[in-house]
């Protein structure tokens, strides 16, 4: 070759289409992990645990929402089959009405507290 050809492609060399990569820009996305190491890998981790976390939540908050639709519905089926209410049968049980003074005077009548023997309880080792 003739030195014009090489002069000549050293002039092609040194510039640079607008369409070729800027070797700068690719270092500076490696370099990105290395400067800045909580956007490459904290960020991330952090967000897919508090998303996941609040789809879970969402998730979990349907399934519960569905079940007492369901447990409702059978309730009602029971309801209409046996008369049951959700604290029992329908006017089968009314409990009387009791005084706490009653109960006390009726525990004491049972009792006699002026009556008692002292009773020695035996050490756990006197018994061996």
């Amino acid at each position: 070759m003739s030195t014009i050809h090489t002069a000549k492609a050293k002039e092609e060399n040194g510039k640079q289409s607008p369409t070729a990569k800027n070797p700068d820009s690719s270092g500076s996305f490696k370099r990105w992990g290395r400067k800045s190491p909580f956007l490459r890998y904290g960020l991330p981790m952090i967000s897919l645990t508090v998303l996941g976390a609040l789809g879970l939540g969402h998730l979990l908050q349907g399934s519960k929402d569905i079940a007492k639709v369901k447990d409702d519905q059978e309730w009602e089926i029971t309801e209409a089959r046996k008369a049951l209410s959700r604290l029992g049968p329908v006017d089968a049980y009314n409990p009387k009405t009791i005084s706490l003074e009653d109960e006390l005077k009726a525990l004491q009548q049972k009792v006699n507290i002026d009556d008692y023997e002292y009773k020695k309880i035996p050490k756990p080792n006197e018994g061996k």
